[in-house]
This record gives structure tokens, C-alpha cells and sequence, in this order.
């Protein structure tokens, strides 16, 4: 679902049955700003990776990080899942995510120019998740002198303010708060100086559908995904600066120093970058805005998580199109959190009297053109626990914030409100404690033992349930049906 969203903006496009719109590439190619305000110090931190070159398998030691799994692990280290499971008898055979905590040993074949393994925030710190719940951005941005606190930005659904304007895009693309406060403090001294910054590129990227505080803001986070859930899931192993130099993180790292490293990576090259992600670069700023990251750091994603039971997310007995396979929960590319399942027969973006259903039981904990989030918790906050996110349901009976539903209760009708799409349908993702969770990853999306499998690019895919497989496609061929409730 490609989005680089406007809240209540719409397209419908194209005659196909149902799906978000096919990917485009993530932006034109960023220049280095002309008007660099951030601080340079003199001191530049020069990262040394000080590992060796291993002989090819050698074990080394390793620490499992929050949200590990073994193919990024395998990815990471340049070896295989069979080759840890073997160093490692003590992992079960259904083992999803890691025990943080746990001391493994790791088959490593060595690649060059990995980078430094210093670590900039912890995981927990990048997610909009439970460490946030207790910040009041309001009144955080209001207790500093700098001209976020007065900043107003006209939207297609209204003005916002600055605080506003945070919460919005931490709240879709489930990015940290206080990370996109401490980016816009290092970047442009929102919070500290009263003066604004007279380039409508705050943080650096200067293109021109990008300009001003919200859609630098969509950039910058939805690139930070883009490094996140790439290292999450293992595809990410290396990537370019500006002057073609190789970048590899080192295989230790965790996904938010990497998410960072990608996201600087775009647009400046060493020696620069290496003072940005060094401990004088943004980490600096971010401890003197919130304290240390790393003091009290609690894993968000336990050893062993595992999917509540789900049902597909239409009516029993109904039979709905599997019109998007694995893709974007929110931005453009990753995470491949999403799939779309739309009603069959309703061309283009016409209204339906068709119901999207609840996956399962909760307390509908958000409902706007932006996204309807079903808390499985029961706590209202979709910051923790398991989230069932749903985007396209129509504003006409859309399921109000606070109503508890019981499995199967209707939410709504698909529709194309929301995002940019190409026909009436819905698009569900996973999300615990404000992760967003990867619909074919060793938590896989399993909707009454329909099992989700990426394809070979985004909205390619296929459920596979015993025997049976359905293949997703956005056309009206009836190859991709499913009933749900058989």
C-alpha cells in the first residue's frame, strides 16, 4: 500500500478489483542540504569495527537482542539457521522470536567493512510502543523555548500544531515520539532555539514534494522503517552513502542503530556520518533530551511470541478476494506487515453493504479515515499488546473508539477512503507493543489456519492452508477466493 499520506486524502485508480496502489520507488535521490544547521563538531567520531576476520563457521558469542529471530540472525551473519540450531540444541524447533538475554553461540563467515558496533538507542526506544505511553508531547514541546511550541502547519483535514503534528506521524507509522522530537532537535533546534529555520527541508531532505515539518517528518520515518524492519527481517545487510561507499552494519548491531545508519546514509556520506551516528551525533541530543537510553531498558518483544487465534476478517459464510500478499503496514516498502482482502464483485471504489469483522475480541482503541485499531488487550492504548491495525473502512458505520466487540462483531464496510488505493477493499496488519509484525516472518499472520507467504515483491504472495493455496491478485479471476468460516 503505497502511501505518502495526507490525513483524509483519497485516490481511487484504475479498474482492478481491490488493491493499495503497487510501489513506486521510495523518493528522487536527496542531495546534501546546502544550509547544514545541526552541530559539527570538531571531535568527529571515527568508527572502527574491531572484528576480526574470522575463519569461515567459527562460532562467536552473541547476546540475543529484543525481537531477534533466526533467519535475520542467519542473514546477519552470513550463515544459515540449520548452522545456529546445531551450535545451539537449546532453541526449540518452534522457536519465533528470541529470549532477549539469551547467550548464543553463532556460526559466523566473515564479510568485510562491517561497521561500528556502537549502539545509538535501544529497540524499545524506536517503537511507538509501551515506553511511550506516559509522554506528553504536548506539554514536553511547550516546556521548551524552541519554535516547535508555536509552529502551526495547515493539513488537508485542518491546521495542527507542532505537538500535533509529532503525534500523528508517530501514531501511523508507529515510530517513537521521542526519537522524531530528539531528529528535529538535532537537525533544526525545535525545542531550543525560538528562531525557525528559514529552509522548509528541516531534516535535511530537500525535495520538493517534502516540504515543511509534516511530510520531512513522513520521510524520515518511514525511511527509519524502511532500515528497521530491513534488518528485522534480514534483507538489509548493506547499503550506500551519497558517495557509492559501502556501509555493512555490523552483524552485532541492533535494528535502531541501523534504522538510524540507513536513514543518515541517505543523504551524507563519512565523515559526517560517522559523526552523526558516533556518541557526540544524535545520541548526544537524544540523552540530553530524555536522559540515558539505555538505563532501565526493558525488552518490548518477549522470547517466544506467539499470534492470538484470528479469524479471517469478513463475515462467516462470505467469500472475499486475497487481492494483496505481504507489504507495506504503513508508508512505502517496509514493514511487510499488510495484506488486502476485498469483496467479491464491487468494481473500482463502489460502496458495499459487505462487512469487515473482528479478527478477534478487544476494545476498538482508535477509529478515523487514518486507521481503525483493534486493541486485543483490552487497555484502549494500541501502543501495547497485540493490535489489529485495519485501514480503508468506510466513515459510514465505522465502528466508534471505545466499543468492545467479541469476535466476528462488524466493524465496517472496505472501501477506497484512506491512503491511495485502486479499489474497495481492506488492508489489515499486526502490530505488539507497537512493533509492527511481519505477515510472513516466524510469527506468521494465520487467519483460521490461513498461513501468509510473501511473494516475490510486495502484494505478490500467497495463504496456504493445508493443501490448499491461493495466490494474491488484484484482478477479478475468482482464483483468488476465500470463504471464510470453512
Amino acid at each position: 500500500m503505497n502511501r505518502i499520506h495526507r490525513p483524509g486524502l483519497f485516490l481511487a485508480l484504475m479498474a482492478l478489483l481491490a488493491a493499495c496502489a503497487s510501489p513506486q520507488s521510495d523518493s528522487p535521490a536527496p542531495v546534501l542540504p546546502s544550509n547544514l544547521v545541526f552541530p559539527t563538531p570538531a571531535a568527529v567520531f571515527t568508527p572502527v569495527s574491531t572484528r576480526p576476520p574470522y575463519a569461515p563457521g567459527e562460532l562467536v558469542d552473541y547476546i540475543a537482542q529484543t525481537g531477534d529471530t533466526l533467519p535475520a540472525l542467519a542473514a546477519r551473519f552470513n550463515t544459515s539457521e540449520t548452522e545456529i540450531r546445531t551450535a545451539n540444541p537449546i532453541i526449540p524447533q518452534n522457536a519465533s522470536s528470541m529470549p532477549p538475554g539469551l547467550p548464543m553461540k553463532i556460526p559466523i563467515y566473515y564479510r568485510s567493512l562491517w561497521g561500528t558496533s556502537y549502539q545509538i538507542i535501544p529497540d524499545g526506544l524506536f517503537v511507538n510502543g509501551p515506553a511511550q505511553v506516559d509522554f506528553d508531547i504536548d506539554a514536553f514541546v511547550n516546556a521548551h523555548p524552541g519554535w516547535l511550541k508555536n509552529h502551526t502547519e495547515h493539513l488537508s483535514d485542518g491546521p495542527r500544531s507542532g505537538a500535533q503534528v509529532i503525534l500523528l506521524v508517530a501514531q501511523n507509522f508507529s515510530v517513537s515520539p521521542r526519537l522524531l522530537l530528539a531528529l528535529l532537535e538535532y537537525f533544526a533546534q525545535a525545542l531550543s532555539n525560538p528562531v525557525p529555520p528559514t529552509t522548509p527541508y528541516l531534516l535535511g531532505y530537500e525535495e520538493q514534494f517534502h516540504r515543511g515539518l509534516y511530510l520531512q517528518l513522513v520521510w524520515i520515518a518511514n525511511t527509519l522503517n524502511n532500515g528497521y524492519y530491513g534488518w528485522r527481517r534480514g534483507a538489509l545487510i548493506e547499503f550506500e552513502h551519497p558517495d557509492s561507499r559501502i556501509e555493512r552494519p555490523d552483524p552485532w548491531q541492533n535494528a535502531a542503530t541501523v534504522a538510524l545508519q540507513f536513514t543518515f546514509a541517505q543523504l551524507y556520506s563519512p565523515p559526517l556520518f560517522d559523526q552523526m551516528i558516533g556518541p557526540g551525533g544524535l545520541a548526544e541530543t537524544y540523552s540530553h533530551l530524555f536522559g540515558d537510553p539505555w538505563e532501565n531498558n526493558l525488552p518490548h518483544i518477549p522470547g517466544s511470541l506467539t499470534q492470538p487465534a484470528l479469524l479471517l476478517p469478513f463475515e462467516r459464510g462470505k467469500s472475499w478476494n486475497y487481492t494483496g500478499g505481504p507489504h507495506t503496514g504503513w508508508g512505502k516498502g517496509e514493514p511487510y506487515a499488510a495484506i488486502d482482502f476485498a469483496p467479491n464483485g464491487v468494481p473500482e471504489c463502489n460502496l458495499t453493504s459487505e462487512w469487515v469483522t473482528a479478527m478477534a475480541p478487544g476494545v476498538i482503541a482508535r477509529s478515523e479515515v487514518d486507521g481503525t485499531a483493534l486493541d486485543l488487550d483490552g487497555d484502549g492504548d494500541e501502543r501495547t499488546g497485540w493490535v489489529i491495525f485495519h485501514l480503508h473502512l468506510a466513515s459510514l458505520d465505522r465502528i466508534p473508539v471505545g466499543r468492545m466487540v467479541k469476535t466476528g462483531d462488524r466493524l465496517g464496510h472496505p472501501s477506497c477512503e484512506g491512503g491511495e488505493v485502486t479499489g474497495t477493499h481492506i488492508h489489515i496488519a499486526r502490530k505488539y507493543n507497537g512493533e509492527w509484525i511481519l505477515a510472513d516472518s516466524p510469527i506468521p499472520l494465520d487467519m483460521e489456519g490461513w498461513v501468509t507467504k510473501n511473494g516475490s515483491a510486495a502484494y505478490k504472495g500467497t495463504l496456504t492452508r493445508f493443501s490448499q493455496t491461493v495466490i494474491a491478485s488484484a484482478k477479478s479471476e475468482g482464483k483468488s477466493l476465500i470463504k471464510a468460516g470453512e
